[in-house]
């Protein structure tokens, strides 16, 4: 930092573990040794200095330059320093010495506890003890003479062309060549070797300072920023650029690049961005048997039944082909005539660009093995994307957005103009159609009637997947999957977080589908899941028997063993193929409340019953069936009063009233209990329910079950009890119980209330019909799990899944 200190940080626990003290002006830049427990700084204090974190001390002050250092940077594999200066030098630093000096057969000290943030960590110790091993460090401290006056450290090289100050140098990762940039606009390409380095080339461009230069890891470019607003690619063979990207308002100033992924970062004074310099999806077309792919500008076939890889079709570098790239990293889309044995491969070349290979049919059927054809003549023309549209002929929509029909000899057969002036790409369909993207449109198009035949809504669509037999179409845009039927009629939507890569039909109508990081599959009826992580972004191209053949970002064919099982399941469950429901669940590690909630929702509650153990989810299943008999079952067991209430309320609504019983017997639910023995007639345990009211003194009770029973003396009782004898005179006198009405009188004494002149009539409960058995119900035809489970329960047996996961 400007303020003179380096902080070694443990960016897991976001904590700074320690400071270096020493440089005496701003630091510009720090960086890690790969293997050795070094740092290496420059500042503008005009010295480079190396620190060892273990011991946490400077171990070499680098001095020799005259004005600030910008960078210093280790050699990726060798004992060499790289500095760049505003003296407008290069510096190689020869490290070797200090590795010696601080080497000893003792190795080194270990290094403090709380460096790696304890033990907390994947890979602190490690870390720590793979460094050891590695380079054999004591504890022993430089003496302060040795720091400036050693030769521990030396200059190597000194690479002086610069007319301004450097600002920026970097090693090549594995070639001897070093890449700087300086305030004089220029980019040097410098080579070394054991005795000297030197200027290879300038690479001018730039229109202000150049801030910083870095080789790409794996391919023969170069890539700079600068103060005027650009990121610029070079080649580094031809010496000259290739691609320029600016930004309006904000100077680049630093640059990283990936070790192993073809991603940069670059810093601006706004921020930050992270890009790719080319597309690593490689360009494939999958065919029933084989598939096709370009790989290093040759066209190669591999068959899934025995593996073979050959090589078909030597493709030329397209002569307006960006220097640096590949024939296949600027290929948008390709696609293959099997019946003509014709290639067409579209390009972003001139804005847009066709060509059409006929390839051997002696190189598909194997003879190939020997080396890939030459491509022979190429129809090439100008156009957006093409696709091949009937048996000899394709279709190319022009800068016009015009649809331009050509047979094989690129002559215009037929031109249309699509349905929406917008259309931008052209997506393969049936023989005489084609799919038209247009904003978030997609058009199936009849050529031949020059019409629309449907549309459908879908975000910016990418990449189009027809299953084998053309009835269904997935199309994938940046976030989404749209599932559709031939007449592109809606079947489902999927969204993701995550971008979308390829995806691939299995023979039973599932559509198997990659992220940048997951495999994951969609039904037609809207369900999906995940099936596995993936490790590196893998492009599908064929699902059959469990293996999963893609193609990964090298162009490598990969096969997948991948478990279907919870895919085989829903697709089973949503087509109503129970047999093979069970069959899967029986052979498959299916198993959770996962399952068992995917049943729920979907109204199969029944399926899930006959494979769970746990009661309460038997209990729960069974509810939801409306399986009387099972719940009772699981509910015995569990003892749960809430549990007992829900049974009561189903075994109520199918009328099962000594179930119903037997609940409020155990919730002892009185009341609905004696009201269940009104309405059944059962006049004889409404006696009972009665003897037990006064048994528990419950006066309201009492007074209830002789109203169901008719009992007006017992009713007559429980008024005068809880000191109602008005209304104990009354009921007395009404129902012609005199004697008791005459004791009441003359308790009452004055307050004796007067009757209306009426003939009363005693109101008695009226007999149930029903009165031993439950209430009758329609009889209905068993489905294929009650038959199931009838047939479990003969064979003294069944089958159960757990709820462990």
């Amino acid at each position: 930092g400007d303020d003179y200190k380096i902080k070694v940080w443990n960016y897991k626990l976001r904590r700074c573990l320690f400071t270096l003290l020493g440089h005496l002006d701003y630091i510009r830049t720090v960086q890690f040794h790969h293997e050795l427990p070094w740092i290496v700084s420059a500042s503008d204090d005009q010295t480079i200095r190396i620190w060892n974190w273990q011991s946490r001390s400077c171990v070499s002050v680098l001095t020799g330059h005259n004005h600030y250092v910008m960078c210093a940077q280790f050699h990726p594999k060798e004992d060499l320093v790289l500095s760049a200066s505003l003296d407008q030098t290069v510096r190689v630093w020869d490290t070797s010495g200090l590795r010696k000096k601080l080497a000893s057969p003792g190795g080194a000290a270990n290094p403090p506890s709380d460096l790696m943030g304890g033990d907390d960590g994947r890979g602190g110790a490690s870390a720590a003890s793979a460094l050891h091993a590695a380079g054999k460090l004591g504890s022993k401290l430089p003496q302060v003479e040795d720091l400036f006056g050693g030769n521990d450290a030396t200059v190597k090289y000194v690479l002086e062309g610069h007319d301004r100050g450097v600002n920026w140098a970097a090693f090549h990762p594995t070639l001897p060549l070093i890449v700087s940039g300086a305030d004089d606009r220029q980019v040097k390409l410098w080579r070394m070797n054991e005795t000297k380095a030197w200027e290879v080339d300038t690479l001018r461009g730039h229109i202000n300072n150049v801030s910083c230069a870095v080789f790409h890891p794996k391919q023969e470019l170069i890539v700079s920023n600068s103060e005027d607003k650009s990121i610029r690619v070079w080649d580094m063979s031809k010496r000259q650029g290739m691609q320029t990207f600016r930004r309006e308002h904000d100077r680049f100033w630093i640059l990283a690049v990936h070790p192993t992924q073809n991603l940069l970062g670059a810093g601006h004074d706004a921020g930050l961005i992270v890009f790719k310099l080319e597309r690593e999806r490689p360009p494939y077309v999958p065919l029933g048997s084989s598939l096709l792919f370009i790989k290093e500008r040759t066209l190669r076939s591999y068959e899934y039944a025995n593996g073979k890889d050959a090589a078909l079709l030597s493709i030329r570098r397209s002569s307006a082909s960006s220097g640096g790239h590949s024939a296949s990293s600027v290929v948008r889309s390709m696609h293959f005539n099997e019946a003509e044995s014709m290639l067409l491969v579209c390009t972003d070349t001139e804005g847009g660009t066709y060509e059409l290979y006929h390839v051997p049919r002696d190189a598909r059927s194997g003879g190939g093995a020997g080396g890939a054809a030459d491509a022979g003549e190429c129809k090439r023309g100008l156009g957006s994307s093409g696709v091949f549209v009937a048996r000899q002929r394709f279709a190319v929509l022009d800068k016009n957005r015009q649809i331009v029909i050509k047979n094989f000899q690129n002559e215009v057969t037929k031109k249309c103009a699509p349905p929406h002036p917008t259309t931008d790409m052209l997506f393969p369909a049936a023989t005489g159609t084609l799919l038209l993207r247009a904003d978030e449109r997609i058009t199936l198009f009849d050529v031949q009637q020059r019409k629309s035949v449907g549309e459908l809504t879908a975000p910016a669509v990418k990449y189009v997947v027809w299953s084998a037999d053309m009835s269904h179409v997935a199309l994938l845009a940046k976030h989404a999957v749209v599932l559709a039927n031939k007449r592109l009629q809606h079947l489902a939507t999927l969204h993701e977080t995550i971008r979308l890569k390829s995806g691939v039909w299995d023979g039973n109508g599932t559509f198997l589908y990659s992220t940048l990081n997951h495999l994951k599959y969609a039904l037609t009826n809207g369900d999906g899941g995940i099936i596995r992580t993936l490790e590196q972004p893998l492009y599908l191209t064929k699902f059959t028997n469990g293996k999963l053949y893609c193609l990964d970002r090298e162009a490598k064919v990969r096969v997948l063993q991948v478990d279907t099982s919870e895919l085989a399941f829903k697709l089973a469950l949503h087509n109503q193929q129970f047999d093979l429901v069970l069959r899967t669940i029986r052979r498959s590690k299916l198993r959770g409340h996962a399952i068992i909630a995917y049943l729920q929702k979907k109204g199969f509650p029944q399926v899930a019953l006959h494979f769970v153990t746990d009661p309460q989810v038997r209990f729960n299943l069974a509810i939801e069936c409306g399986h009387i008999e099972l719940a009772l079952e699981a509910t015995s067991s569990i003892e749960s009063k809430e549990n007992w209430q829900r049974l009561a309320v189903e075994a109520l609504r199918q009328g099962n009233h000594q179930v119903v019983e037997m609940c409020y017997q155990k919730t002892k639910d009185f009341e609905r209990l004696s009201f269940l023995y009104l309405i059944t007639g059962n006049t004889e345990k409404l006696a009972k329910m009665l003897k037990i009211a006064e048994m528990r003194a419950d006066a309201l009770s009492r007074f209830h079950n002789a109203l169901y029973l008719g009992n007006a003396r017992e009713r007559v009782a429980v008024l005068a009890e809880v000191g109602q004898p008005a209304l104990a005179y009354v009921l007395a006198k009404t129902h012609g119980l005199d004697e008791q009405a005459a004791e009441l009188a003359v308790a009452l004494g004055d307050a004796v209330p007067e009757l209306p002149c009426a003939t009363p009539k005693l109101l008695a409960p009226p007999m149930a019909i029903m009165r031993e058995a439950n209430w009758p119900q329609l009889a209905v035809s068993k489905d294929f799990w009650e038959n199931m489970s009838s047939s479990e329960k003969a064979a003294g047996g069944g089958m159960a899944m757990g709820l462990d996961d």
